[in-house]
């Protein structure tokens, strides 16, 4: 007995590491991203910012098929290094993904949108929705209901939103252009979620598959929304073309891109969904303090609070969620 107990703990400690790793690495893909984003959309540096989101997403679903494509070819050089699905050219499943895809392609134009004209640290409140939606989305499309507790929390969230939305009017850097944008993006964000599920039959189940051919669709149709919103003036007379530091801006925001739907299914994995989400709100609240410090912003007292507000209503959904799971799954054991 006393031979296997510092074995337990060695293990213990391994699986500490390994959170904590991944935990970690989430939050630096997570929170880079968006200040590259930031940097391309409507950074100050001249010759690394260029007005055209939608240009911009495009990019970074090239560089996701990219990498999907090279992983692909690597696993078949280097089996042992791990497993990654077939791919191909099927126009069939290109059409069956196309929903998820419309989706998809708004969610990451009205989110790019929100960010260039916003601030990140008034980013994580403009885009505090999603939980509103979810709820909505979820009982407009599949028809479930929500319980009073999670109702209450959706409450809460809201009346932060309106709270930061009316502070940073007061300090003077409300957009409201960036705000709709933000709105937008919960909705979709939210619907994507509800979309992914029912598309993911079409992939046998694959993550993989599904991200390779969502981008794939995400290219072409980002093509002629570019030309709609008027951005081939713009490109045709960017001057940053030879710039070194754009490019690989560019291609950094592509690769972490794909990163991130790689380590927030890692994250949960290795954790939970309720750890997950709560790393997520933890996350954002340490983004919204490091953008006040990075970029030299002073926010009065009732901003920050809304910040609190929202965070509060989100951990507070996710504890309720979590506890009417519970519920659901004792009674399934007990009245199978």
């Amino acid at each position: 007995m006393e031979s296997d107990k510092p074995v337990m703990e060695e293990s213990l400690l391994k699986k500490y590491i390994r959170i904590f790793l991944v935990v970690s690495a989430y939050w630096a893909v997570s929170i880079s991203l968006v200040f590259i984003n930031k940097a391309l959309l409507s950074g100050s540096t001249n010759g690394t910012t260029v007005d055209a989101p939608l240009f911009v997403t495009w990019f970074q679903c090239v560089v996701t098929v990219g990498i999907c494509i090279f992983l692909a070819y690597g696993a078949k050089l280097f089996p042992h290094l791990g497993t990654f699905p077939e791919l191909g050219l099927d126009v069939k499943v290109m059409l069956k993904v196309l929903p998820l895809s419309l989706v998809f392609v708004a969610m990451i134009s009205f989110n790019n949108l929100c960010l260039k004209y916003v601030g990140v640290a008034f980013y994580y409140i403009g885009r505090s929705l999603t939980t509103v939606f979810n709820v909505l989305m979820t009982w407009v499309l599949l028809g479930e209901r929500t319980s009073f507790n999670a109702l209450v929390c959706c409450a809460i969230i809201v009346g932060g939103f309106w709270l930061g939305v009316d502070q940073e009017g007061v300090a003077g850097s409300l957009s409201i252009s960036g705000t709709i944008y933000g709105v937008l993006a919960s909705l979709f964000v939210s619907l994507n979620s509800i979309y992914t599920k029912k598309v993911l039959p079409f992939v046998n189940q694959s993550i993989w598959l599904l991200g390779y051919y969502n981008n794939l669709n995400a290219c072409l149709l980002f093509l002629p929304l570019m030309l709609l919103n008027g951005e081939l003036p713009t490109l045709i007379a960017f001057q940053g073309y030879t710039n070194i530091t754009f490019w690989t801006m560019m291609v950094a925001g592509g690769v972490f891109g794909f990163a991130i739907g790689y380590v927030t299914g890692l994250q949960i994995q290795v954790t939970s969904p309720l750890t997950h989400n709560i790393s997520g709100t933890a996350k954002a609240c340490a983004q919204t303090v490091l953008a006040t410090y990075w970029y030299k912003e002073v926010k009065p007292f009732l901003w920050w609070v809304s910040n609190w507000v929202v965070l509060f209503g989100s951990a507070a959904y996710t504890r309720v969620r979590q506890q009417e799971m519970e519920r659901i799954h004792k009674a399934k054991v007990t009245n199978p």
